[in-house]
Formats: structure tokens, sequence, C-alpha cells
């Protein structure tokens, strides 16, 4: 299937990068967004976003569209593609979303491919690359933490990314295989403290960052479990504020606390921290893959690092589509993809340009 016209919805902080590279990798970009955006290099129209009615002309002349809209409008969305006829990406972490997704890609004649960016994404990406090592495993540890530079208060965050999403992984049960079992176990426990250039860091389960690879190694491995990074004390307070507070019974006024707390800034880090364990013959080894992403310069302006990141990945993939090196048709599991050619297309290149390991 040709893919050349691509519609991005959404053209907020990591939508309006995934159209700008895009348009600079040779793609035909149409941005759809609920407000006027300008000063963007590609075409750009008002729309409602959450009316499938109003998206159907866009779809019905473009090869692809690409979701950068809260996780809750996607199913909608890729019935949409899935009825056009066209290829289907988005960023999601929601796994009840991505099981509707996987479902429809059974019968579609694009490729349907959630969960493209950071974690789940390029994450899984890498794990799977440092797994294919070993002649038999036992364990993949996965971890992310997008963070400011220069932490404040209790929490030490800010939210560059958005706050329905990380509500979302803070209270949903995640999936991991423990002593060869897949399971479900709760968000924010498997407490451990991490240290990546010298920055001390905690970590603790968060759901969805492993997409469907507990799938894909149950019966192969005896420990898989993804993490997200923060700055040292940041659990504990979010555990006081939805648990003992009873804040998580509302996720609205959460979420409204939080952004107003919290608001984004402009200097941040992307740390990413994978090591998988495992045996080479009789020989017991351990790969690391251990960066700090800062944020960047892109097309004349500065993108926060957990822009560039998720967009890079995402757009990496598209490319990868478009060239041939991915499947056409069915359901796009992110740990299928190569890294080493994952690397080489023009989005994944900046992984390699602004290496901080």
């Amino acid at each position: 299937m040709r893919l050349q016209r691509v519609v991005v919805l959404g053209l907020g902080k990591v939508g309006s990068l995934v159209g700008t590279l895009l348009s600079e990798s040779g793609f035909k970009v149409k941005g759809l967004d609920a407000v006027a955006r300008t000063g963007l290099p590609f075409d750009t129209e008002v729309t409602n976003l959450s009316d499938p009615a109003a998206l159907r002309p866009f779809l019905n002349s473009a090869d692809a569209v690409v979701s950068c809209l809260p996780f809750h409008l996607n199913i909608a969305l890729a019935k949409e593609a899935h009825v056009a006829g066209i290829h289907y990406f988005d960023l999601t972490e929601d796994v009840a979303t991505t099981d509707q997704i996987r479902e429809m890609a059974k019968t579609s004649l694009g490729l349907m491919a959630p969960q493209c960016g950071l974690a789940p994404g390029f994450i899984g990406i890498v794990g799977a690359d440092l797994a294919k090592k070993f002649d038999r495993l036992r364990s993949i540890e996965l971890k992310v933490g997008a963070l400011p530079k220069h932490p404040r208060g209790k929490l030490g965050y800010a939210f560059n990314w958005s706050p329905e999403g990380v509500i979302n992984e803070y209270i949903n049960d995640c999936e991991v295989i423990r002593m060869g079992h897949r399971q479900m176990v709760p968000a924010l426990e498997g407490y451990e403290v991490v240290v990546i250039n010298g920055v001390q860091l905690e970590a603790a389960t968060t759901s969805g960052g492993l997409g469907t690879m507990c799938e894909t190694y149950d019966g192969k491995v005896e420990t898989l479990h993804y993490k997200t990074m923060r700055y040292l004390g940041h659990f504990d307070q979010i555990k006081f504020l939805f648990q003992e507070l009873r804040m998580q019974d509302d996720r609205s006024l959460l979420g409204k606390v939080m952004k107003n707390a919290l608001p984004p800034v402009a200097e941040d880090y992307v740390f990413v921290h994978a090591a998988v364990e495992g045996w080479e013959g009789e020989r017991l080894s351990r790969e690391e893959f251990v960066r700090a992403y800062p944020q960047m310069q892109v097309a004349g302006h500065e993108w926060r690092a957990i822009s560039w990141t998720t967009a890079a990945s995402l757009c990496a993939v598209i490319e990868m589509v478009r060239d041939g090196l991915l499947p056409q048709q069915g359901f796009l599991k992110q740990e299928s993809i190569p890294l080493d050619a994952f690397f080489k297309t023009r989005n994944g290149a900046y992984y390699l340009k602004h290496d901080r390991s």
C-alpha cells in the first residue's frame, strides 16, 4: 500500500512535531486540530476531532492517519481508519484501547500500529534488541523517566506529557511476567533506586509501558516488567495523594489539581534504562542500554526531550512502513521492529545524534 499522504490529528506538543518531522521526511502532511495552529511547515485545518463524520473526508483522501489525541478518542478514530482502509498509528499506553485496535487489525486493509511512542514503543524495541543477544533469557527490565532538568517541590515533576496519560499509568494495574508467569500487579509497586549519570532516581511499576511484550515473551523469560522513573520521593507523595486522599476516585479533579500545580517546563531529560540478563551458552551476563536525552533543536525550534523522543519514534516507524521494512497490513508489535533499521531512518537517527550515555 502506498504511504505518502498522512493526516495528523492533534497538534499539541507532540503532534506539531510529528507533522514537522514527517514533512521533513518527504510525506505530504495535513494537520487537524480543534483550534487554529499557525507557523507549522505543513497544511493545517480546524475541525471537531471527536466527531468521526467530520474526519471522514480527510481520511478518505489519505494513506495513513496518526493520532496524537488523548487515548479515549483513539478507538473511534481507529474504526474510521479501518473503514477507510488506511494505515493507523498512535501513541497510546492504554491497554484496553490497544486490545480493541488489535481486534480490528484482523480484518484491516492497512497496518494498525498503536503504541508507537517512547513507552510503549522505543523502549520495547530496545529491550527486544538486547534480548536477541542471548540463547536463554532470565530477565528483561525496562524503565523510562521524563523529568524536568531542574526539579522543584516534593513531587519533582512537571507535566510535559499528558496529565490524563500519566494518571492512567499511575492507577491501572500492570501486566508483568514474574517467576515465569504472566500476571497483573498494582501500579506503583516494585520500588527500586536507579542511578543514571550520577543522578539518583526511583522506579516503580506503571501500566501500559510494555505494550504486547508479555505475550511475546511468555514462556521465554523469568522476569519482565516496565517501571517509570522519577526523582527521589515522588512516589511517596503520589501514593498519599492518589490512595490515602482517594483522589484517584475522581480522575477529572485529580488531573485539574495536578496540571495546575505542575505546569510544563522548557528544559527536560528523558532517561531510558533497559537491562536484559541471560545466558550465552553457559555464561550468564547482562546487557544494558542506558541514556539521558536532552531537549533539542528541530527545524529552527527547540523541542522538549519528551516531545522529540516520542515524535521521532513514531515517525521512524512510519518511515519504515513506507519503505517496506515493516508489514503493510495487520497488527504491529513494537518489539518486532529491528533496532538497527530503526536507527537508520531519518527520524530514528535523532536518538544517535542526541545520545548522552
